[in-house]
């Protein structure tokens, strides 16, 4: 199969062909997934949780995502690599840039960073440096400090109408894909009917362009607990590439995430 490009995600929104995305940290993981055609390999900072064992993504360091991000380049051959950038490391545009560098150095084919409005400028000046982006809203792991724990975002209507400006705002910017975490359905469903870019759901309902799990969630063995808007694949399969296999064909058909894995 060919390489899963930028430009192929925005055609499959287009198509109205659901992406999937799953988390890995290595090369094996990276290789079983790309051979079962999973889209996009995140190597998320989620690595902090269920890696490492902490209780937030706060600790996660440039270099613990370069590693990881070399690990699985080597591994997957045609899926689109997107890597984390951690907490801080784009606090001003000139430390987004050199550690940007670091991660597409190190074989990520896009960055993705968490914030709204704030990030514009840093946005259009890794895109003009030839780095693509993703964007992050809802509920940013890094803010958990912030937000006062992990918890739905988006559903007073002065918050919801804020992430669709950012929504908005982002794309404008140049962002090439906008993942959406722990958001109301409905809102969710509005952002991806509001901007060209792919809209990649986690906690976000059916009716984004695609969705994103930690692996450690669906094969059930994550350290800490398991989030409502993850499933157990593995628990039903048995069998770690037909839990695979499964999840691709589920959110391909819309069935996944159910009403039980999203928020109103």
């Amino acid at each position: 199969m060919k390489k899963v490009t930028t430009s192929t995600l925005k055609k499959m929104k287009r198509d109205g062909d659901k992406i999937t995305v799953l988390t890995a940290y290595d090369a094996s993981f990276a290789k079983l997934f790309d051979e079962q055609g999973v889209d996009a390999i995140l190597i998320g900072d989620s690595l902090g949780m269920v890696l490492q064992g902490e209780d937030s993504t706060l600790s996660v360091t440039t270099d613990d995502i370069a590693y990881h991000t070399r690990a699985v380049k080597l591994g997957a051959e045609r899926a689109l690599i997107v890597a984390d950038m951690p907490f801080m490391s784009y606090a001003t545009k000139e430390v987004a840039y050199t550690n940007a560098a670091t991660l597409m150095a190190a074989g990520a084919h896009m960055v993705k960073i968490e914030g709204g409005s704030w990030l514009l400028e840093t946005v259009s000046g890794l895109v003009e440096r030839g780095i693509p982006v993703c964007g992050h809203l809802g509920l940013t792991p890094q803010s958990v400090n912030v937000f006062g724990g992990f918890k739905v975002q988006g559903r007073l209507p002065e918050q919801a109408q804020k992430m669709i400006d950012d929504a908005k705002a982002l794309e404008a910017a140049g962002i090439q894909m906008l993942v959406l975490e722990c958001v109301p359905s409905a809102l969710a469903a509005e952002i991806s009917k509001s901007i060209d870019v792919p809209v990649i759901g986690i906690g976000a309902g059916a009716n984004t362009d695609g969705q994103v799990l930690v692996m450690h969630d669906m094969f059930g063995i994550s350290a800490n607990y398991m989030p409502k808007f993850s499933k157990n694949y593995l628990a039903e399969h048995h069998d770690i590439r037909a839990s695979v296999k499964a999840f691709i064909e589920e959110v391909k058909a819309g069935t996944f995430p159910g009403p039980e894995h999203s928020f109103e």
